[in-house]
């Protein structure tokens, strides 16, 4: 008889140090809300956060011999994702399921011999309904018959029938789950799928490209038990519903609950809602991570962002006036020129945007985006898949010359932050002195 130890495991991020962990490192909310679930079902549930253990996994899975394991992942973390699997099998015989957002969209990715399934919906039922063989007519499931592998296509799942997620892994490391300066920093998701529909991005395929949100009140409540002051809102979208974010304000305020925030939200919402954006800073709003995407109306009409260069400074201007840190997100795409990269930087500097994240354009594997640069790919290794890698061929000039121009880029914003003291506790030597090898390096 198969004991019932059940291991949920979320990849480490890379296995070089330039992966900036420790910088932003994520609570495992979603092996959370199944470790709930497992607990409810009479499984004993354990967690494995490559991000923060200390021992490796082959280790974990000796000493704790599950029957099951779980393993999710992004994209940039396929490879450890099948490692994980395979070493599972081999060690233990453990049953092994694939989950998570790469995997919901990009299942075949993962048919091997040594996966039993692959789950491609949020309804996270889905892993106790394997682990029990009880998968008759369930849909959002792919397994295995006779050595082929049957899928059953997923349907949109709501939100609201999640568990309260238990955070005993959560409370153990709050030494190590952080958003930059904000340490400890708690996960709370509100809402699945994206309400936008930007041609680089595939958030708004996850659930089958249905929005669905969770009862304000219910997150005002579970805000208020997290012992924690720092809240992440993970929605791919926070800022979407006028009436929906100022009754979260009003709850917030009538609870009298004092903690900081984080959360996405659009350049036009913000620039359209100059009196919701004041009250979110008054009840402790700190960063809004915003989508810039560029410096440029033509690729911001490019991309399907229903934005442009003028939001986008209003944008900025705004939230410096109201005092909330707005963390602009730049792509440096792959038709850029070398002055493309120098008037980003520019117009960082004469915006006064302290907080930038620059990304490399990269189409997903799961977007219409992948036909259209499957000629130019350089790379098929998931694991460049990070933003932080070159993986079709830019138009304009050599990958190494795209490499060296980017890394100037990233370069001249890092010894900006120094200069300005933002982000004290990062050891900007070790960063700065990798960009400048990095220019100098074909691959990045």
């Amino acid at each position: 008889m198969k004991n019932r130890r059940f291991l949920l495991v979320h990849p480490e991020i890379s296995r070089t140090k330039y992966n900036f962990a420790g910088v932003i490192d994520n609570e495992p909310l979603e092996l959370e809300y199944i470790y709930t679930l497992l607990k409810e079902k009479g499984y004993e549930p354990d967690i494995w956060d490559g991000q923060v253990e200390k021992i490796p996994l082959y280790e974990k899975l000796k000493s704790f011999m599950p029957s099951y394991v779980y393993v999710c992942g992004r994209t940039r973390q396929e490879n450890f994702m099948k490692e994980y699997c395979y070493k599972a099998k081999k060690i233990c015989g453990s049953m092994t399921i694939i989950g998570g957002l790469h995997a919901q969209l990009n299942y075949r990715r993962f048919f091997k011999n040594y996966i039993d399934y692959v789950v491609t919906t949020f309804d996270i039922s889905r892993i106790t309904d394997a682990a029990e063989g009880n998968i008759a007519g369930k849909d959002g499931i792919c397994f295995k018959k006779e050595g082929l592998w049957t899928v059953r296509a997923a349907k949109p799942y709501e939100i609201k029938n999640l568990p309260a997620p238990d955070r005993t892994y959560f409370y153990k490391h709050m030494d190590r789950y952080r958003y930059l300066e904000l340490l400890p920093c708690a996960h709370v998701r509100t809402a699945y799928c994206c309400p936008y529909r930007c041609l680089f991005c595939s958030r708004n395929k996850q659930n089958c490209g249905k929005y669905t949100v969770r009862n304000i009140e219910d997150v005002v409540n579970e805000i208020e038990g997290i012992r924690c002051e720092n809240i992440y809102i993970t929605d791919d979208d926070f800022l979407f519903d006028e009436k929906r974010i100022l009754k979260f304000i009003h709850l917030i305020k009538e609870k009298n609950i004092h903690k900081k925030y984080v959360c996405y939200g659009r350049a036009d919402f913000i620039v359209s809602h100059p009196k919701i954006m004041k009250q979110l800073k008054e009840i402790g709003f700190y960063y809004v991570l915003t989508g810039l995407e560029a410096v440029d109306d033509s690729y911001l009409e490019n991309y399907s962002k229903l934005s442009d260069m003028e939001c986008n400074t209003r944008a900025v201007k705004l939230m410096n006036e109201i005092g909330i840190n707005i963390m602009g997100m730049f792509i440096v795409d792959l038709d850029f020129e070398p002055s493309d990269f120098r008037k980003m930087y520019r117009w960082i500097v004469k915006n006064n945007l302290r907080h930038t994240a620059i990304s490399i354009f990269t189409p997903e594997m799961s977007s219409e985006l992948i036909k259209q640069y499957r000629e130019r790919l350089v790379t098929r290794d998931p694991a460049a898949w990070d933003y932080l890698h070159v993986v079709a061929r830019p138009g304009k000039m050599s990958v190494k010359q795209y490499y060296f121009h980017y890394h100037v880029l990233l370069a001249l914003l890092f010894i900006r932050g120094w200069r300005d003291g933002i982000y004290d506790f990062l050891d900007y030597g070790f960063y700065i002195k990798s960009i400048l090898k990095n220019m100098f390096r074909f691959g990045g």
